[in-house]
């Protein structure tokens, strides 16, 4: 097995793959919000000189100005911030009527078809490695674009700073820790310095490759999650079943539980178990249960998880712990096929994921 980069495409791949092709990038940031506004600061659209756009700054309202502004730079404008709300008329014309409001950072990628371009290629290149390492790194800039920075958390903790003016380190830290972006005022309350948290990919290692596990892994990509399918039953783990999957990287034919060991999850990864098999099942939740996970999701039904409860429990893990596994998995909307079962568990990953109250309700 290999620790190779997961499928799914982030924006920084997009646009280094765009850069790779020989053409001009502009990335546009979401680096100020008030009130309604319907994507959060640090959200992020990249756009290309051929026309190809990955993401979004605002879900739609504003996108198309947005587009029009990147030309701009491509043909050699400076970076600029392009500022949207419900008291400005240019607001109204490009559709943010929702009542919010909204701040953009645009800047062009300096590279070979865009010299001018300042954001430095190799900032993005080496964001891009700490991602596929599954290293959180945090990207600190001035607005104006003439300074950038990619610091880990052990350099920011341990002060390794030194162009970095100590208010702005202790953002950074505090930024990454939180896993939000935030921005640090000057004296004129204009957003002088942004800093941005560029955390590995979220993903779902989902243990069974059974009928649920096939749109359980749709789904997932289509939510953002990587998915990974790990189950030893090679009659079950096939790219035919599961298409868009890389045989020995992100389907997985080996045990789960050294599966699991190799891939050492962490803070951006969920685990779901669909086994109904307590050889596969129990090994992998007490991987997962040691692990910094963010969700553990079990198959089963009360019984089955209260028998998978009183073994654990048996097997030295605290009830404190032991209440990080939601089962019955997924929320309690009724769900009956495959497909459906495979919606709720998903539903319940996202709850989790935002401290939703969702997240607290009793599975089915």
């Amino acid at each position: 097995m290999t620790s190779s980069p997961l499928p799914t495409r982030t924006l920084i791949d997009h646009a280094l793959h765009w850069c790779d092709a020989g053409d001009k990038v502009v990335i546009a940031t979401v680096t100020g919000t008030w009130g309604s506004s319907p994507r959060p600061a640090g959200s992020v659209m990249v756009m290309s000189e051929s026309g190809r756009i990955e993401g979004s700054v605002s879900g739609g309202c504003v996108e198309t100005d947005v587009i029009t502004a990147a030309q701009e730079l491509m043909n050699g404008a400076p970076p600029r911030i392009i500022s949207y709300g419900v008291s400005s008329e240019r607001a109204w014309e490009v559709g943010l009527a929702c009542g919010g409001k909204l701040e953009v950072l645009l800047e062009a990628v300096k590279n070979a078809a865009c010299p001018w371009g300042r954001l430095p290629e190799a900032i993005l290149r080496t964001a891009q490695t700490a991602q596929n390492r599954r290293e959180s790194v945090v990207l600190i800039r001035t607005m104006d674009g003439l300074h950038h920075t990619l610091l880990t958390e052990e350099q920011l903790a341990g002060g390794d700073t030194p162009d970095i003016p100590v208010p702005v380190s202790r953002l950074a830290l505090q930024s990454l820790k939180e896993g939000r972006s935030k921005a640090l005022e000057s004296e004129n309350k204009t957003p002088a310095w942004f800093v941005q948290p560029l955390p590995p990919p979220l993903r779902l290692l989902i243990v069974g490759a059974v009928h649920i596990a096939q749109h359980l892994a749709l789904l997932a990509r289509m939510s953002g999650l990587a998915p990974v399918v790990i189950d030893p039953r090679t009659p079950l783990a096939t790219e035919e079943r599961f298409p868009g999957l890389i045989p020995g990287t992100t389907l997985i034919t080996e045990w789960p539980d050294e599966v699991l060991h190799k891939l050492k999850p962490d803070s951006m990864t969920a685990i779901v178990t669909l086994t109904h098999d307590a050889k596969l099942d129990d090994p992998t939740l007490e991987v997962a249960l040691r692990s910094s996970a963010f969700y553990i999701g079990a198959l089963g039904s009360r019984k089955t998880q209260a028998s998978r409860i009183k073994r654990l429990h048996e097997a030295g893990f605290s009830e404190h712990s032991l209440k990080r596994i939601h089962g019955p998995v997924g929320l309690a909307i009724g769900a009956t096929g495959a497909e459906e079962i495979a919606i709720s568990i998903l539903a319940e990953i996202i709850a989790v994921r935002r401290n939703a109250s969702l997240a607290e309700a009793p599975g089915w």
